[in-house]
C-alpha cells in the first residue's frame, strides 16, 4: 500500500504561509534542498486543495510537475484537466483512499492544513514531515486546523539544518 505524506516548510508558530499566501520568510539551505531532492523521487502523486493550487497556479507551477500526477480537490472551481492536473470535485478522503491502494509511488498532501484535517479525520496520512524554521510570523496561513480528534505519533527524525532550521519527520499512529 502506498504511503501518504503530508508536510513542508513552517514557521515555529505553525503558519505555512503569511495571511496574503507569501512565504518569503522561509530560509533556503543546502540540507532542505537535498531533503525535498530526495523526497521527489518518494512520489508520483499529489494532492491539493484550491486555494494551494491558485498559490502554485500564481507562482508558475500550476502545470504540474513532470512525472508526477497532481489531482486538485475543488467544488466550485471549474478547469479542464491537463495530462499533468485532473480537477476532482468528489470527496478527498474517499478518493485518497482508493488511489492509497493501487501500485505507485508514495502520495503528497500539498499545501494548506484544510485538505489535510479532512484526510487525518479519515486515518489516511501515515507521515507528516516539516522543515521548521526560526521565525515567529505571529498570523498567517495555520498548518492545522481544529480536528474532532487527537493524531498521536511516533518520532522518526530530527535533524538541525544551518541557519537555525529543524527538520523534522513524524509516524502517524493509526486508530
Amino acid at each position: 500500500m502506498r504511503k501518504v505524506t503530508f508536510g513542508g516548510a513552517i514557521s515555529l508558530d505553525h503558519f505555512i504561509a503569511r495571511k496574503d499566501h507569501t512565504y518569503d520568510w522561509i530560509i533556503s539551505t543546502r540540507e532542505a534542498n537535498e531533503i525535498l531532492k530526495d523526497y521527489w523521487e518518494t512520489i508520483d502523486t499529489i494532492v491539493m486543495g484550491r486555494l494551494t493550487y491558485e498559490v502554485a497556479a500564481a507562482g508558475g507551477a500550476g502545470g504540474g510537475h513532470a512525472g508526477i500526477k497532481t489531482y486538485v480537490f475543488s467544488r466550485t472551481m471549474k478547469k479542464p484537466n491537463t495530462k499533468r492536473v485532473i480537477f476532482l470535485s468528489e470527496d478527498a478522503a474517499d478518493f485518497v483512499r482508493r488511489i492509497k491502494k493501487e501500485a505507485g509511488k508514495d502520495i503528497c498532501v500539498m499545501g494548506g492544513g484544510l485538505l489535510a484535517r479532512s484526510l487525518f479525520e479519515a486515518d489516511l496520512i501515515d507521515e507528516i514531515g516539516f522543515n521548521i524554521h526560526p521565525v515567529l510570523l505571529g498570523s498567517g496561513i495555520p498548518l492545522f486546523h481544529e480536528m474532532s480528534r487527537q493524531i498521536d505519533l511516533d518520532l522518526k527524525e530530527c535533524r538541525m539544518l544551518s541557519k537555525g532550521c529543524v527538520y523534522v519527520t513524524y509516524n502517524v499512529k493509526h486508530r
